[in-house]
This record gives C-alpha cells, sequence and structure tokens, in this order.
C-alpha cells in the first residue's frame, strides 16, 4: 500500500528577547521599569533553554515518520517498534511545550508588574511609548498561547497517526485523511509561530525606542 507523503512543517521557537545588564543604587520610575523588564528576561531563561532539545526531538520524530513511510505496512513489526518511538518522542515534545508556556506565563505575571510605575512616569510621550511597549508585549503573550493550543493539538493528531500506524488493516484512505489533518495543522502552527516572532521582533524594537526616549543609557 503506498503512503502519501507528510509536509516538513516541524517548528521551532525562536526567541529574540534582548539580554540587557546594569544595576542602580537609586530607582528612578524608568529603572524600576527597567528592572521588570530584565526580570521578565530572567523568566523567559525557560523558554529559550526548551528551544534546542524540542527542535532535536522534532528532527528525530520527523526521521522516524519517515521511515515508517518507506518501510510499508508489509514490514509490520518493525513499523510498530517505530511508532512507539515517535509516540515517546511525541509525548516528550508535550513536555517540553509545557515548560516553555510556563515560562511565559511567568513572564507575563512579571511584565504587568511596569503598570505600577507608569503613572510615576511625568513625560506624556514616555508614558505613550510604555503603553505601546506594553500592548506590544500583551498581544505576544497571546500570540503564544495560540502557538501553544495549535502546536498541541497537532501533536494530538501526530499521535492519533502513529496510533494508525499500528492497525494491519489500515486503510489508504483512512491514512490520507489522517494525514491531511496533521498536515492542515502544522500550518496553523507556522502561522502562529510566525506571529509571535514578529510580535518578539516588534517587542525589541519598541523596548529599545522606549530605552533610547528615556535617556537610559544601555548596552545594545
Amino acid at each position: 500500500m503506498p503512503f502519501i507523503s507528510k509536509s516538513c512543517l516541524w517548528i521551532f521557537i525562536i526567541s529574540t528577547v534582548m539580554i540587557l545588564s546594569g544595576c542602580f543604587n537609586q530607582k528612578t520610575p524608568i529603572e524600576k521599569i527597567y528592572d521588570v523588564l530584565e526580570k521578565v528576561v530572567a523568566k523567559e531563561k525557560g523558554f529559550e533553554n526548551q528551544q534546542e532539545p524540542l527542535v532535536a526531538l522534532e528532527k528525530k520524530e520527523k526521521a522516524i515518520y519517515d521511515q515508517i513511510m518507506s518501510l510499508g505496512m508489509k514490514q509490520y513489526d518493525k513499523v510498530v517498534k517505530l511508532a512507539d518511538t515517535a509516540l515517546a518522542i511525541a509525548n516528550k515534545r508535550k513536555r517540553y511545550m509545557k515548560e516553555e508556556t510556563e515560562s511565559i506565563m511567568e513572564s507575563k505575571e512579571t511584565f504587568q508588574k511596569i503598570k505600577e510605575y507608569k503613572n510615576e512616569l511625568k513625560d506624556s510621550k514616555l508614558k505613550k511609548s510604555l503603553d505601546h511597549l506594553y500592548q506590544i508585549m500583551m498581544d505576544r503573550y497571546s500570540a503564544h498561547d495560540e502557538l501553544n493550543k495549535e502546536y498541541l493539538n497537532a501533536l494530538k493528531l501526530d499521535k492519533q497517526l502513529y496510533g494508525l500506524f499500528k492497525n494491519k488493516n489500515l486503510s489508504f484512505d483512512t491514512l490520507e485523511a489522517k494525514v491531511n489533518k496533521v498536515n492542515e495543522a502544522y500550518q496553523k502552527v507556522y502561522a502562529a509561530n510566525k506571529k509571535f516572532n514578529q510580535l518578539t521582533k516588534d517587542y525589541n524594537s519598541q523596548k529599545l525606542a522606549f530605552y533610547k526616549m528615556s535617556g537610559l543609557k544601555i548596552s545594545e
């Protein structure tokens, strides 16, 4: 029985959060805001640390999938073993995504504290710049929520697909339908990931603009 090709839409999420440094003895409103944003960077270290192992697992799982496709159901025993291995990897990917999301949630909780210092700013332009920064970051958190939802849905469909390979009586039509669903799911993951990365880039750009407007000396 011929197999259908599954699109190679494996995703890795690139964090472009700036890492800044510096400390101050006397805290102005700007410096307090800066400190909060530094803590946000620290909170997202957990997020960053998930990227390399997650990408490695995605590549490994893709290689196993390709191997299953090359074998076909005539080598059923080998296909079942490979499917079980792929299922185990998918479960690991889910755990990494969970840890990544927890890191983002901690980042959000910390970031929202800048609202406490907004009213301490005397310059209306600075307040407007900070409002813009805040909105971009909140949109970024929402984008990650969407990314997480789509990624977990794609993972669920991956696991269902590997489960099908363990069915000796798997029909071509059933396999084709599931592969199409998986490919559609990863298209959504790709779109959500693209949006998240763009908002990360926008946030970093606006953060730098805010710092420059405030007169705060930082390393770029």
